[in-house]
């Protein structure tokens, strides 16, 4: 679809992807609704957008909370009328070994990685039926595919984000014109491993960091081409990763 003017919510907007998605899809016109639990970094990010002639609304929430998720909506469709895009950006990935047993950080990662993803499906769905259309843009990994140390809690909600997509393409893109996409990137410079507790994690990982890792940028790109296609094309699936990453 042309973007231009058109509403998009994007969660995870405080940094990364989800930051550099909302500065993209800004400048090509778009009305972003930023949100994330940080109001502060939403709030310099929407200044940035603003500076440069662009359209921002800043919505704070939690992803894990369906009534949070809901305001976001009730709050984009008070000040411009509709949704269009849900970009499903918000995400954890404190990786760690199964037998440590960081049973707290599992449950995190359900709660973030996939309970977010369907809260947002929930809130915004009933408006793009409405408007018979719309693209909503859950963003997997290429962990849905392939294990990598301490990622198998991780990967498992990496895995069920991509076939939560491909379900629900089957059974909302053809009945109401509305496009669905997993965005599966591979090694990406962002503060995701951050989120990283485990010591011994973090020492393993520093070898594959080594490699000239994706950019936020990229992934941002990768969406927005998702997005401006015709309605007739429906992206299912954009894997990206690293050239160097095997």
């Amino acid at each position: 679809m042309n973007i231009k003017d058109k509403v998009v919510i994007i969660t995870g907007a405080s940094s990364g992807i989800g930051e550099a998605t909302a500065l993209k899809m800004a400048k090509e016109g778009a009305k972003v609704i930023l949100t994330a639990r940080s109001k502060t970094k939403l709030k310099e990010l929407a200044k940035k957008i603003k500076a440069e002639k662009g359209t921002a609304l800043v919505v704070t929430a939690d992803v894990t909370k369906s009534k949070d998720f809901k305001k976001v909506v009730e709050k984009a469709k008070k000040e411009f009328g509709s949704v269009h895009i849900l970009v499903n950006n918000a995400g954890l990935m404190p990786l760690s070994y199964i037998e440590k047993l960081k049973t707290d950080e599992w449950n995190t990662m359900v709660d973030v990685n996939i309970k977010g993803v369907l809260n947002g499906v929930e809130a915004v769905l009933p408006t793009l039926i409405e408007n018979k259309g719309g693209h909503i843009i859950n963003i997997s990994s290429t962990a849905a595919y392939n294990y990598f140390p301490g990622g198998a809690v991780y990967c498992a909600t990496k895995a069920a984000v991509q076939m939560f997509s491909e379900g629900l393409r089957k059974e909302i893109s053809k009945k109401y014109g509305i496009n669905v996409t997993s965005i599966e990137p591979g090694a990406v410079d962002t503060s995701l491993l951050e989120t990283i507790t485990d010591e011994d994690i973090k020492k393993e990982l520093k070898g594959m960091m080594k490699m000239t890792t994706l950019q936020a940028e990229d992934i941002a790109n990768a969406i927005f081409y998702a997005v401006n296609q015709p309605a007739r094309a429906n992206i299912n699936n954009i894997h990206i990763l690293p050239s160097e990453q095997q």
